[in-house]
């Protein structure tokens, strides 16, 4: 038996020294129908196994080059058309940089915005279908970021919408990604925009003296059907069952999940609202929101409150990557068949919350939760309201308001003087 080990011993050392070559020979045995009993009695190791061992016939799989592809904006008052173009992006590739611009960028380009790049950064990094953030992007896309793009973070094409995106002195914003053969295009989201929203609001405005004061349409809801057929006039918007598809992440909860519900208008949704829902979502394995329907939302803010109508912030709400599942028109109080029905093992609510008012021999909403001890008050990270980012947006059309009246005045005089000169 020592004889026949010994006399194998060169067999294996074959294969060991030349795995390449000895595998040749036993492919060729084997095509010559020879047994493999005849190297030595090595029969009892499988050809298949010994090919598989030193490579015979291995391909090696590649790896599928994954698509890095770009997109950039302004971002500011982050909606559910912002969102549904940042998916668009993701369906043509594999990951999705995207880039924010810089405030000192849009304040050149198209005047200052509502929010700065903080909280621009904190709604955009809160998408479900974001991988990456570039802060402080520039507006244009030009030679020297083009090739940090490409060399450095690897893109593979840079995205944008159907609608002309020009710079001051009319050129392409993108005509330089265009010429080099990697822009991709998809369509734009149609009903909303930031510019609509902003109109919503100073619709409903008759003193821009502040949001906060008495004189406000914001508070004090005198002109609420005017606001009401603004709002309709200007929210062309339609959901449809494939949207609320393409928004969700299309999973229910686990067997045993902690589902965690939080409720709330989320009207204008702003960095406030992703901080409070990535610090719920914290608290269990499943989060649930509940968003109020129109009229909750109209008869505790009062007019012209919600400014974004119930679809479009349930949208806006699905978007985010902490949310799992929305209830479309939630009731105002948390009831005792809703936590049995959505199995429900912790309602939370946040610090910061708009000032609503309880009507008339109304109770608590979180009374029930609150006896069955699973009601928790969660501190807000922000203390951004719809409220604040409403009275953002009039004080910034003030500004702007202001200025053109100093223009014009300026241009006036000039002309005045002009006038003067030459009629002397």
């Amino acid at each position: 038996m020592a004889m026949e080990y010994e006399s194998n011993n060169w067999i294996w050392d074959g294969v060991y020294y030349c795995p390449h070559l000895f595998g040749g020979l036993m492919l060729t045995a084997a095509l010559l129908g020879l047994s493999a009993s005849y190297f030595g009695g090595i029969g009892l190791f499988p050809l298949s196994y010994v090919w598989s061992d030193l490579g015979i016939f291995h391909k090696k799989k590649r790896e599928k080059k994954r698509i890095r592809v770009y997109m950039d904006g302004c971002f500011d008052l982050m909606h559910y058309g912002h969102a549904n173009a940042l998916r668009q992006a993701k369906a043509l590739g594999d990951e999705l940089v995207v880039g924010v611009v810089s405030d000192e960028e849009i304040i050149a380009n198209k005047g200052p915005p509502v929010l700065p790049m903080e909280e621009r950064l904190a709604l955009v990094s809160g998408l479900k279908w974001v991988d990456q953030v570039i802060a402080n992007a520039p507006y244009a896309i030009t030679e020297q970021f083009m090739s940090s793009l490409f060399n450095e973070h690897k893109i593979d094409y840079i995205i944008h919408g159907d609608d002309p995106c020009l710079l001051p002195d009319g050129t392409d914003a993108y005509a330089l990604a265009k010429k080099a053969g990697r822009y991709k295009q998809i369509k734009r989201t149609e009903g909303v925009s930031s510019t609509d929203i902003v109109g919503r609001i100073l619709s409903s405005v008759k003193d821009t003296k502040g949001v906060g004061d008495n004189n406000s349409t914001l508070l004090n809801g005198d002109l609420g059907e005017k606001h009401q057929s603004q709002r309709g006039r200007i929210a062309q918007f339609l959901l449809t069952s494939r949207r609320i598809v393409q928004f969700s992440n299309g999973q229910g909860p686990g067997p045993n999940a902690r589902i965690v519900y939080i409720d709330g208008a989320f009207d204008l949704f702003h960095a406030g609202h992703v901080e409070i829902l990535k610090k719920a979502r914290q608290l269990g394995d499943f989060l649930l929101v509940g968003i109020h329907s129109d009229q909750i939302v109209s008869e505790h803010r009062g007019t012209p409150y919600p400014v974004m109508h119930l679809h479009e912030r349930s949208l806006s709400v699905l978007a985010c990557r902490y949310v799992d599942e929305v209830i479309i028109g939630a009731p105002w109080e948390v009831t005792k068949d809703m936590i049995t029905t959505f199995n429900i093992s912790l309602v939370v609510h946040g610090t910061v919350a708009e000032s609503n008012i309880l009507l008339a021999g109304e109770t608590d909403p979180y009374a029930v939760p609150k006896s069955m001890g699973i009601f928790r008050l969660l501190e807000s990270p922000k203390r951004i309201t719809t409220s604040s980012v409403a009275q953002r947006i009039v004080a910034n059309h003030k500004a702007y308001m202001k200025r053109n009246a100093k223009k014009l005045q300026s241009e006036k005089k000039y002309y005045e003087e002009k006038t003067y000169v030459a009629g002397d």
